[in-house]
């Protein structure tokens, strides 16, 4: 009867060894698990974690894994660009955010990023990455020029203003300062002065069609589409890939009662961009109706090479408009 009562306490022995086994694998396999689900490269594979668990003795404590702390990656100036340069802008602004926190002296890094975010609508963050870049680099001109284009979306005229001076300090002959400073100073309705930096920046460089574009939508504004009619068709004869010059002359046409030549000029702009909603409307309007029979013909490229004409005299008196002094148009 003894013998049997000694193998009955061996056998609840071992049962409790064998149990406490059993309980400590569990709690290996359980830490072998990253709480992102994602294997780090210290964890073993399940194999090996069942092999620990079957071999670890019941009086040891096993730790358990930590996950490993993911480090950053490393975003290059070029990563940042490509993505820009392919359109994917909100990509780029968190791609160039990672960059400025690793190069945060570069001011290049802060320009981008200031292009990205305003390119993503992010106007605050445009506003405050080209601040950053001109607080490293005061010389940036591109800075001050973008800068005043933000400000300009968001109805602060008067600061995107002081910023175009600025730049037109460091860079006087620089035709988009120029033109900013001209959208600046209509939204601050000083009109004759928005005229005069206009002409200026075209006689800087004769190929600015957004600023003949922009004069000509002045004077239609203004109530003086004759005269909005000269740089407009400038315009669409250097470039006729912007259906917006197009529909802006088709409305100075229509406004001086050319409205079978605003149809046409119309149609030209839908054919260059079929979604655009106000040219399709503006056809729409004036499509069937005649000329005014009163008014003469108007020969698009003849006013197209006046005007031309007329900014070959602007530059040959770049003094005269340096002290605000307008040229008398023909």
């Amino acid at each position: 009867m003894r013998s049997i009562s000694i193998t009955e306490r061996q056998r609840e022995a071992i049962s409790q060894v064998i149990v406490g086994l059993v309980f400590l694998g569990a709690v290996v396999l359980s830490g072998c698990d990253a709480p992102t689900g994602r294997r780090t490269s210290r964890e073993p594979d399940a194999a090996g974690a069942v092999a620990a668990a079957r071999v670890t003795p019941p009086a040891e404590t096993v730790p358990t894994a930590l996950p490993e702390a993911e480090t950053p990656r490393i975003v290059t100036y070029e990563e940042a660009e490509a993505a820009f340069r392919a359109g994917a802008y909100e990509d780029a602004a968190r791609l160039f955010a990672r960059y400025v926190e690793i190069k945060p002296e570069n001011p290049f890094g802060h320009y981008m990023l200031g292009l990205s975010a305003w390119k993503n609508r992010d106007h605050a963050g445009a506003e405050a990455a080209f601040e950053r870049a001109l607080a490293l680099d005061p010389t940036h001109v591109k800075s001050y020029l973008n800068l005043a284009r933000v400000l300009l979306e968001v109805d602060r005229a008067g600061d995107a203003l002081a910023r175009t001076d600025t730049a037109l300090g460091l860079d006087p002959l620089n035709n988009v300062a120029h033109r900013l400073r001209a959208r600046a100073l209509d939204e601050l309705d000083r009109v004759d002065e928005a005229i005069e930096e206009y002409r200026r920046a075209i006689a800087i460089d004769d190929t600015d069609v957004w600023s003949m574009n922009n004069l000509g939508v002045l004077y239609i504004q203004m109530g003086w589409p004759e005269e909005a009619l000269y740089p407009l068709s400038r315009a669409v004869a250097l470039d006729t890939t912007q259906a917006v010059f197009f529909n802006n002359l088709g409305m100075a046409l229509e406004h001086t009662g050319r409205w079978a030549r605003a149809a046409d000029v119309y149609r030209l702009a839908v054919g260059v961009d079929s979604t655009h909603a106000r040219a399709i409307a503006n056809l729409a309007r004036v499509d069937g109706r005649p000329d005014d029979a009163l008014l003469p013909p108007v020969d698009l490229a003849l006013l197209a090479q006046e005007f031309a004409g007329w900014v070959g005299e602007w530059r040959r008196t770049d003094v005269t408009l340096a002290q605000g002094k307008e040229p008398q148009l023909p």
